[in-house]
């Protein structure tokens, strides 16, 4: 193929965005917004105490985290189609053993395969699929790509709940599965094996564009951190990780107990368009955020805005209790508008906080600490669910939590 001077329909770099943006469908819809759906199922039908089957949950996340922190090496060693493939095969298996899972052990089990699964088609996947064709325009590329994730969320939450009504559990999941097996093996196949270099193109499609862009002033002079143990005495980088690792700690707690929540008023068909009600409005959220963010805002005080948003939404659900329809339809908008955000916020305040050589290694930290301390976020509220007897308490910790985010954020300006 020749250097297509940019466009969409000669540059390949396009169609691995939307092939990426497919896999993120599969992954969060799965990996991601299925277990809050298995919570409320599992719970119902095999009558296990919420703590045991959050744990699970935690299993899920947590195995995930530390296959996450050694994915360039498993991407390197074995190939980005390989490795793409098996997360498609193991998330597919995974759901239907926790669909089959009769003793706590069998459910654990099922949650280390699940988990790799949602490991090898998460966010450090999806980076690493789109980020070798783009550098200029990489923002708008993972932009993309990304909104997978939510979309995955607004498809799969009432898709679980419907398919689960008309087939069962282990038919939706036998479903389900294969297909995210099936069309992950042949979009690796299909997308993820050429390269830049391999077809005669330059990343974004030409030469002009390929070339990165400079840093900005503060960035450019910034003092370089040190290595180990001793990033964390820097208070920017200590902070900015802390409140990112709690407020997805917040975040990722209450998507896992969501529908739980919502399902007492609005039925679990109702419960699950709320979750899809959410993640839509994760897509808005990034998209305002990419249309109005000026380039010199001050980004701290963005994400505590975002986490305010998020906080308003959080009291809101809390209000409702079992009976305000209202007041969790207005929750789950409004503490969808900051979803999508956690996500692309801690790269874009290291980029303008910290020196261009650090940045690489600053955003692999902190993703690998947030995922750690998330992981814990369904065991920690089960537990505390199971402990209160009071199935809101999950909710008002979560608040908690977020406020504690903002006041860190902003305590590293």
């Amino acid at each position: 193929m020749s250097i297509a001077a940019g466009t969409a329909s000669g540059f390949f770099g396009w169609r691995v965005v939307w092939a990426a943006f497919v896999v993120a469908i599969f992954g969060w819809g799965v990996g991601f917004y299925g277990p809050s759906v298995f919570l409320q199922i599992l719970h119902k039908d095999r009558n296990w105490p919420v703590s045991l089957i959050s744990a699970a949950i935690t299993c899920h996340f947590l195995l995930s985290a530390g296959i996450v922190a050694n994915l360039p090496t498993l991407h390197r060693r074995f190939g980005l189609v390989s490795v793409t493939r098996a997360g498609g095969v193991a998330a597919g298996v995974g759901v239907f053993a926790w669909a089959l899972a009769t003793e706590p052990w069998q459910l654990y089990s099922a949650a280390l395969l699940s988990g790799a699964g949602w490991a090898l088609t998460s966010g450090a996947a999806i980076n690493a699929m789109v980020a070798p064709w783009f550098n200029h325009r990489r923002p708008a590329a993972l932009s993309i790509a990304f909104n997978g994730a939510s979309v995955g969320g607004v498809l799969f939450a009432p898709l679980w709940t419907l398919l689960i009504a008309w087939i069962g559990f282990a038919g939706a999941a036998a479903a389900i599965g294969s297909i995210m097996a099936i069309a992950l093996w042949w979009l690796a196949g299909a997308y993820f094996s050429a390269s830049p270099a391999s077809l005669g193109q330059m990343p974004d499609g030409s030469i002009e564009l390929a070339v990165e862009v400079a840093p900005k002033p503060a960035a450019r002079l910034a003092t370089p951190l040190p290595a180990g143990f001793a990033m964390w005495l820097d208070r920017r980088f200590a902070t900015l990780s802390i409140s990112f690792a709690l407020g997805l700690f917040a975040q990722i707690g209450l998507v896992a107990f969501l529908f739980l929540l919502l399902a007492p008023a609005l039925g679990e068909t109702g419960a699950g368009a709320a979750v899809s009600l959410a993640t839509a409005f994760a897509i808005l959220g990034r998209t305002l955020f990419g249309i109005l963010l000026p380039a010199e805002a001050d980004r701290r005080v963005v994400a505590a805005l975002n986490f305010t948003i998020q906080i308003a939404g959080t009291t809101a659900l809390l209000v409702a209790g079992d009976t305000s329809v209202l007041l969790l339809l207005l929750g789950c908008v409004l503490f969808g508008l900051g979803m999508g955000n956690l996500v692309s916020l801690p790269p874009l305040i290291a980029q303008s906080e910290f020196a261009r050589s650090d940045v690489g290694r600053i955003v692999a930290l902190i993703t690998a600490t947030n995922q750690a301390v998330f992981a814990f976020a369904p065991f920690v509220l089960g537990a505390l669910s199971d402990a209160t007897g009071w199935t809101r308490a999950p909710i008002a910790a979560v608040a908690l939590v977020q406020i504690a985010a903002v006041v860190v954020v902003l305590a590293g300006r």
